[in-house]
């Protein structure tokens, strides 16, 4: 059953050094508070998953967080690269980082696998592909009814999931909105599952049909209104486009972006502090 936690208090008691870490989110309800409070608790040795490794991970591998990343694509959406990512897998820096890389369609499916408590995903794929060459994992199965050579890939079972969303009740169900991605196969997947929300209220009112997890595949809920910057939460909050496009020349030099995660980040008590901190600075 989810508690109803800050966000401080859930990370403490949910996140361990060297877990499997999955933050969750495609084009809004991107868990960036959850990243930042990873990174001011000085977590370590993370396997980091995410089918589309943007802002949030470019973060954590930069600030020394990340071990090995999982993942399907990676860069800063619009913009460009992702620069504390290629160092670190070019360069080493701050530490080397494995990489496992993986389809769209293969890491969905291995999600998915993953919530229905299966070891692994097969999915009609890679034919003409060099992924398999460069990952291991990416295997083949024969069908044995048709005999199809289908492909296989290990199911993703993270020791954490971290998604946004818009609300929860005060019982810790939660209501998501908008476009989804995997939130849902990525909490069901996990062994604990936290969630950052814009708002508590006492009843989530849902649609029918609508994406509700209950408390019981939940550990904790946490109250972060605008968790998502710069991402957007779909009826609450727009893209904050300006800082995608300001992060590029943060995150191209190690010194700058030492410099902002230290006054940013660790220099921070939360995230609401942050946004006031950052948007003192736009301000100027």
């Amino acid at each position: 059953m989810a508690e109803i936690l800050t966000l401080r208090e859930a990370v403490q008691r949910f996140v361990n050094d060297g877990d499997t870490v999955a933050l969750e989110g495609f084009t809004h309800l991107i868990p960036t508070a959850a990243s930042h409070e990873l990174i001011r608790q000085g977590k370590k040795d993370l396997t980091l998953v995410r089918m589309t490794p943007d802002l949030v991970y470019d973060l954590l591998i930069g600030a020394g967080c990340a071990r090995k990343l999982i993942f399907s694509w990676g860069g800063n959406p619009g913009v460009g690269s992702l620069h504390r990512l290629r160092d670190a897998v070019e360069k080493g820096w701050p530490q080397p980082l494995e990489i496992e890389e993986h389809s769209h369609a293969d890491l969905a499916n291995a999600y998915v696998a993953g919530a229905s408590g299966l070891p692994f995903a097969v999915l009609r794929a890679y034919a003409g592909s060099d992924l398999p060459k460069v990952n291991p994992l990416i295997r083949s199965v024969t069908c044995p009814f048709t005999g199809e050579v289908l492909a296989a890939v290990p199911s993703v079972r993270p020791d954490v999931t971290v998604i946004h969303a818009q609300k929860a009740d005060r019982k810790g169900n939660v209501l998501i909105q908008g476009i989804l991605g995997v939130q849902k196969e990525a909490a069901l997947a996990a062994k604990r599952a936290i969630v950052t929300v814009e708002e508590i209220v006492d009843d989530l009112n849902a649609p029918m049909n609508a994406c509700v997890l209950p408390t019981w595949a939940l550990a904790a809920v946490c109250l972060v209104p605008g968790g998502a910057h710069p991402s957007y939460a779909h009826g609450y909050s727009e893209r904050d486009n300006r800082f995608y496009q300001d992060w590029d020349p943060i995150a191209r030099s190690r010194e700058s972006f030492t410099a902002w995660i230290d006054a940013f980040i660790r220099g921070t008590a939360d995230f609401s502090e942050f946004k006031a901190k950052l948007a003192a600075q736009e301000a100027k």
